[in-house]
């Protein structure tokens, strides 16, 4: 481990020391949001580790070799402990060194696991069975990830974590009816789990209890290759597996159509970097890609992208079982403070946010994501790191 990493890891476990006590109070409308000690969990097999914690089922960090062996965090997150995790909750002050912060009404979402619904739902609104629903409108006129507190927001409880040579943890959380006018609740597991030398996996489940509900989750982590910190992602190399995208309206609404990627800026069906023709989208990339490709293992499982970066030498391939993902190139980054006192710039980091498709309670024609008593959500991905080989 380079001294950096030691440094930072001893940082993070006095962090960890200093909020170990630390629960939730809150109102009685938030009780079941639930009570809460904040806790950070390291995964580790060689050179390879990634830190989570238990506030939004957050990573944190994900921490690899370049190809001259030097280590660095390929995730964005925040600059500390934070001023506060919600301000009717608990104040925390003074942990400068830590690795994270977790701010109220948080827009860039860091690494967090959003839910009830990721992405956006128009008008902040729905009917199951002819039953009108109205959700928490956190983006305009519109709901985001799934309200002002989603599942980013709220402490997950630690259901199992084990050590060895594939250490694994996984967190809990029940979804209570109502909760930012979601019907119904949802019982919810994600597993993150180091699967090899240098691959880990991110599992996700949820259970209705009672009503039908929508359910689409989603894992929001931002990469730089280069290094966390280390300039834009514009000149990374991306190649997304997918020859259709589903256009978006006003407020980044999709039309409900489904268009060709061919011959537009979208297309990175082979590798191409996102700077090159970002000038031509406006706003940046921020668009569900609908994907192809036969799956490798009868549950769905297939090559969704493969993101690599010359300066680093760093490839990262990434499968899962969704019918689409999010491409997003940090287009509302601003100059955020992150770790380590790195500034994340305008596309200082990309997202490859596997999904259903955005706004599917509008849009017959898209794949369901209503789901009943009974039945069960499921979304797995799989990210593997490598390093291209030397020309």
């Amino acid at each position: 481990m380079s001294r950096s990493a030691t440094a930072e890891t001893t940082t993070l476990l006095m962090c960890l020391m200093a909020v170990a006590a630390v629960s939730l109070g809150g109102a009685e409308a938030r009780k079941q949001q639930g009570k809460g000690t904040l806790g950070f969990y390291e995964l580790r097999r060689g050179e390879f580790s990634m830190v989570v914690t238990n506030w939004g089922a957050t990573i944190l960090s994900v921490r690899l070799p370049d190809k001259t062996g030097h280590i660095d965090d390929v995730v964005l997150g925040y600059k500390n402990i934070g001023a506060y995790v919600d301000q009717e909750i608990i104040k925390l002050t003074g942990y400068d060194g830590c690795l994270c912060v977790c701010v109220k009404n948080d827009t860039t979402y860091f690494g967090a696991l959003v839910g009830r619904v990721a992405n956006r739902i128009a008008g902040g609104r729905f009917t199951i069975k002819n039953r009108p629903y109205h959700t928490y409108k956190n983006d305009g006129n519109n709901t985001l990830h799934g309200g002002h507190r989603g599942f980013n927001q709220v402490f997950w409880s630690v259901r199992e974590r084990v050590t060895g040579e594939f250490p694994y943890i996984t967190f809990s959380y029940r979804s209570y009816d109502g909760e930012q006018g979601f019907p119904g609740a949802l019982d919810v597991l994600v597993t993150y789990k180091i699967d090899g030398d240098y691959s880990y996996s991110v599992t996700m489940y949820a259970r209705p209890v009672d009503k039908p509900t929508p359910v689409n989750l989603a894992q929001h982590s931002y990469w730089n290759l280069r290094g966390h910190g280390r300039g834009t992602i514009l000149d990374h190399s991306v190649q997304i597996f997918a020859s259709a995208v589903t256009p978006v309206g006003a407020h980044l609404i999709p039309t409900g159509a489904v268009t060709p990627v061919a011959g537009t800026p979208f297309d990175f069906r082979t590798p191409a970097a996102p700077g090159a023709h970002i000038a031509e989208v406006e706003g940046g990339y921020d668009i569900n890609y609908v994907l192809d490709g036969a799956e490798v293992d009868g549950q769905g499982v297939r090559k969704v992208a493969v993101v690599s970066e010359a300066t680093s030498g760093r490839v990262m391939e990434l499968w899962a079982d969704q019918p689409g993902v999010q491409f997003y190139t940090g287009n509302f980054l601003k100059g955020d403070e992150g770790k380590g006192g790195a500034v994340y710039v305008k596309h200082g980091g990309l997202c490859l946010e596997t999904q259903d498709y955005p706004d599917a309670v509008h849009n017959a024609k898209f794949p369901t994501e209503i789901y009943r008593k009974g039945q069960v959500y499921k979304h797995y991905m799989l990210y593997k790191f490598s390093l291209a080989p030397n020309k």
